[in-house]
């Protein structure tokens, strides 16, 4: 991971697809049978891509799910995240309509999740981490340490306790640790 991740969607491809997060929401909402998405305006957003949606609400987390890996094009992945971070995620009760006005989202797009050859190359606000060991895993986002204020070791300790695992798990040869980069808006 020499040169930093970017896939660089222009500002029509980032408006697309933050524009499918209220509309698969609203799709959840009011019940709407599956319909299609609007139709993607460019191959960039069909890529296999794997990505986050975050839900937040007066500046509190409301809802975050999300696919590692892209086993799908991309505007689908978000189209399925959205819905599932408004209704599925099991931190909190299923979105209201009357939340719906008041909601604010983020997307993040992933880069390859790759080992991370050495913890202290770990750069707060340009890695994501995720930590694997036996049947535990867990993930953070690149800009989870930003909003918290973490340094390099409270993320790693942190991504530990996502897992369910004992803070200095990340130390220990059983666990896997990896890293990612993300194109965030």
């Amino acid at each position: 991971m020499a040169e930093k991740f970017r896939l660089l969607f222009s500002e029509r491809e980032k408006d697309y697809l933050r524009g499918l997060v209220p509309w698969s929401i609203s799709q959840g909402l009011n019940a709407k049978s599956a319909k299609l998405p609007p139709e993607p305006p460019t191959e960039q957003v069909q890529k296999h891509l794997g990505a986050f949606v975050t839900l937040t609400l007066e500046g509190r987390l409301r809802g975050c799910i999300g696919n590692i890996v892209g086993n799908g094009p991309l505007y689908l992945t978000i189209v399925a995240m959205a819905r599932a971070a408004a209704f599925q995620d099991l931190r909190f009760s299923p979105l209201q309509m009357e939340e719906f006005a008041r909601l604010e989202w983020e997307i993040s797009v992933l880069g390859p999740l790759e080992p991370c050859p050495d913890p202290d190359k770990v750069e707060i606000g340009r890695h994501g981490l995720m930590i694997q060991k036996g049947s535990f895993s867990g993930l953070l986002l690149p800009q989870v340490p930003v909003e918290w204020h973490w340094d390099r070791t409270t993320f790693l300790k942190q991504v530990c306790r996502k897992a369910g695992l004992p803070d200095q798990a990340w130390t220990d040869p059983a666990s896997r640790l990896y890293w990612f980069e993300a194109e965030i808006f």
